[in-house]
């Protein structure tokens, strides 16, 4: 009986995988369309604007009457550029849930994995920040503005597998994931970069950037609404983090021999 329920729950699993992949296919080829439907509409764009180029240029040499007279076209030609902008394409994924993986991973569930915790001005990786307030996370290296509250463990995970999840919904921007070595000041915080495995989530604006390192990639998904969860795999090198509100997989790095143990590490920024 038991084994027939595990071959029926497999065979349900595997449909929902082939849906899913059937769904994200589909997405694909919807944004490839986009994409080349703005590519389309940027190029016209630019021939556009090379002709009023040439146009207001050749307006200059006018004598100041005529350059007046000519006023009203200008403006109208300003006026069509842009409403003629292209529109950017948003390349976000939908986050497809996967079922039991909750049930699954709490078999490996942790307590109490942050022991430690300080208020920082600064919080460094590598002699590099890790946390960004420019447009792009790979383009900036400035820190965050203000101060953040840093908290990590004094276990570190040597061996085996670990799931703990974290409430990141407070917190305007955070970090968080599992690292080699921490060291501390009274008012800063640096990380060495080497086996330090992140998922960054920054607000710009009224938008959210979320991205990891090693290596460093954006991720085209919508933020987490509130709990992270995330499972150290320390047997198959390997560091997964999960959406737990909608049942997703967000990330999963790839895998890598770990040779050091790991610190589970989370930073918030206040709102």
């Amino acid at each position: 009986m038991i084994k027939l329920e595990y071959q029926r729950m497999l065979l349900l699993l595997r449909e929902e995988e082939q849906l899913h992949l059937e769904a994200l296919e589909q997405e694909a080829k919807e944004i490839c369309e986009q994409l080349k439907e703005s590519v389309f509409r940027m190029t016209q764009q630019r021939e556009s604007l090379k002709e009023m180029y040439r146009e207001l240029t050749e307006m200059c040499h006018k004598p100041d009457i005529e350059l007046l007279q000519g006023l009203e076209n200008v403006l109208e030609m300003t006026d069509l550029a842009q409403m003629q902008k292209p529109q950017p394409v948003n390349p976000e994924l939908p986050s497809w849930p996967v079922s039991g993986f909750l049930h699954i991973l709490k078999n490996f569930r942790v307590n109490n994995v942050l022991s430690q915790t300080m208020t920082v001005h600064h919080a460094i990786l590598n002699d590099a920040s890790v946390l960004f307030e420019d447009d792009h996370p790979r383009a900036s290296r400035q820190p965050w503005g203000g101060a953040c509250v840093v908290s990590w463990g004094t276990r570190a995970f040597t061996s085996g597998r670990h799931y703990w999840e974290l409430d990141v919904a407070q917190s305007s921007s955070c970090v968080l994931g599992v690292c080699k070595s921490i060291f501390t000041s009274d008012t800063s915080i640096n990380i060495s970069a080497d086996e330090a495995f992140f998922l960054c989530s920054t607000k710009m604006n009224s938008q959210y950037i979320l991205s990891n390192t090693s290596p460093p990639l954006v991720q085209f998904v919508k933020r987490p609404l509130g709990r992270i969860g995330v499972f150290l795999d320390y047997d198959n090198g390997t560091v997964s983090f999960y959406d737990v509100f909608r049942s997703s997989l967000i990330y999963t790095s790839l895998p890598s021999a770990f040779s050091s143990p790991m610190i589970p590490f989370l930073c918030l920024k206040s709102p």
